[in-house]
C-alpha cells in the first residue's frame, strides 16, 4: 500500500471534463478505491498487453474486487503493431463478446500504446463510454496518458485516425517503472526532456544536472520529473484541449520524428521516445540553421540528450540507409501540414518554442542530408 501523503494531485481543468493525475508509489494496490467514487457501475474491463499483465495485472484485478467492482481483463499482444485497425477492430469485438454498457468503464493498464488504443475505443464503443488511465511506461505517465489523445497508427503515418477523449482519472503509479528497460526509460526522459526544451527552461537546466539520476530512477528525481511534466502538459491541455494552437508545442520533434518511425515501419528498431529525441535534435538544428536560435542552444540540447544515452542522428541504427526524399514524403503526411506546406515546431532558444514555423523544402532537404550522412 502506498502512504497517501505521498501521493501528489494535480487536476487538468476541462470544465465537466476535468480530471485529477495522482503521482505516487503503490497506486494500483488502491485503483479499486481510488476509481469507485467516478465509476457509474460497479463494473470495470481491465486491457493491458503480454508485457504488462504478468507484472501488475493481478494487482490491479485484486484491489478492484476488494473494493465491491466486477472487472473482467483483456490482455492483448505487446507492441506498436496492436495500435492499428485491426488491433481496434479486435478489441473492439471482445469488449461487444463480455456485453459492455455504456455506464461500464474501460481501464488502460500499460504504456502509450494500450493508453491510446483503450482510450480509441472508449471514445467509438457504445458511441462514447469512460475510460481511466493507468500508464505503466514513463512516457505514458508523462505525456500520453493525459490530454484525451486516443488513437491508432495507419500505413500513412502516425496517430492519423483518432479522437480526442478525455479519461476521468490517471493513476500513474512510479513503481511501475521499476520493471521497466532500461531504453524504455530513456525512450520516456527524452517526453520529459520536451517539456522543459518548449517552455520551461528552468526544467532543463535541473534536468542537465539530475536527468541520470531520473533515469537511474532516484524516487526523488523521478517523482519530481513525473510531477513537472505532468503539470506541464496539464497546463497547456486546459489552455488548448484540441490543439488549435498552443498544444501543437508539444509535438516539438514529432515531425521529425514520426517520419523517422514510418521508415522504420513502427517497430522496435525505433521507439516512439528515440526517434522524437532524434527529432527534437534536428528541429533546433533547423532552427539554428534559419537564425531563430543559436548554435549553442542546439548543441546544448544534443548534448544533454547524447549524454543521458538517447540517439541524437539517425545514425544511431547500423545499417539503415536513410532516404531524405523519403523522409519529407513522410513528413508531408504529418497532421500539423497546413495548405500543403509542412509545419514545425521549431525554438527561439531553450524553453523558447513556437508553431507553426515553415522551411523551404531546400532547407529540410538539406539539413536531412546531413544528418543521414554524420
Amino acid at each position: 500500500m502506498s502512504d497517501r501523503s505521498r501521493i501528489d494531485r494535480l487536476s487538468v481543468d476541462l470544465g465537466q471534463r476535468s480530471y485529477e493525475i495522482l503521482i505516487g508509489r503503490g497506486l494500483i494496490a488502491e485503483a479499486g478505491k481510488l476509481m469507485l467514487p467516478l465509476l457509474k457501475q460497479k463494473r470495470v474491463i481491465a486491457i493491458t498487453d503480454s508485457n504488462v499483465a504478468p507484472h501488475h495485472l493481478e494487482g490491479l484485478e485484486r484491489s478492484v474486487r476488494a473494493a465491491g467492482i466486477a472487472i473482467d481483463s483483456i490482455v492483448l499482444e505487446a507492441g506498436e503493431q496492436t495500435k492499428s485497425f485491426t488491433g481496434l477492430e479486435g478489441l473492439l469485438n471482445q469488449l461487444l463478446e463480455i456485453g459492455i454498457e455504456r455506464r461500464t468503464t474501460l481501464v488502460a493498464l500499460g504504456g502509450g500504446v494500450i493508453g491510446d488504443l483503450t482510450g480509441f475505443a472508449a471514445a467509438i464503443a457504445l458511441r462514447g463510454i469512460d475510460f481511466v488511465q493507468i500508464p505503466t511506461t514513463l512516457l505514458a505517465q508523462v505525456d500520453s496518458s493525459v490530454g484525451g489523445k486516443t488513437g491508432i497508427d495507419t500505413p500513412q503515418g502516425k496517430n492519423l485516425v483518432g479522437a480526442f477523449h478525455q479519461p476521468r482519472l490517471v493513476l500513474a503509479d512510479t513503481a511501475t517503472l521499476d520493471t521497466l528497460p532500461r531504453r524504455q526509460m530513456l525512450a520516456g526522459y527524452a517526453e520529459v526532456a520536451k517539456y522543459g526544451l518548449i517552455n520551461d527552461p528552468q526544467f532543463f537546466s535541473w534536468l542537465e544536472s539530475n536527468g541520470v539520476d531520473v533515469i537511474e530512477r532516484a524516487d526523488g528525481p523521478l517523482r519530481h520529473a513525473v510531477l513537472e511534466s505532468c503539470r506541464n502538459k496539464a497546463r497547456v491541455v486546459a489552455a488548448d484541449e484540441r490543439e488549435q494552437d498552443a498544444r501543437a508545442l508539444l509535438n516539438l520533434g514529432h515531425t521529425f520524428g514520426h517520419a523517422l518511425e514510418a521508415e522504420c515501419g513502427y517497430s522496435d528498431e525505433l521507439l516512439h521516445g528515440e526517434a522524437v529525441a532524434i527529432g527534437m535534435v534536428m528541429a533546433f538544428d533547423l532552427s539554428a540553421q534559419l537564425g531563430l536560435c543559436t548554435l549553442e542552444d542546439a548543441a546544448r540540447v544534443q548534448r544533454h540528450l547524447a549524454s543521458v544515452g538517447l540517439p541524437t542522428s539517425p545514425t544511431w541504427i547500423d545499417g539503415r540507409e536513410w532516404s531524405a526524399e523519403r523522409l519529407i514524403r513522410h513528413m508531408g503526411r504529418d497532421k500539423k501540414v497546413q495548405d500543403g506546406r509542412i509545419a514545425f515546431v521549431l525554438a527561439k532558444g531553450i524553453g523558447q518554442a513556437f508553431f507553426p514555423a515553415h522551411a523551404a523544402l531546400e532547407e529540410i532537404s538539406a539539413l536531412l542530408e546531413t544528418a543521414i550522412a554524420a
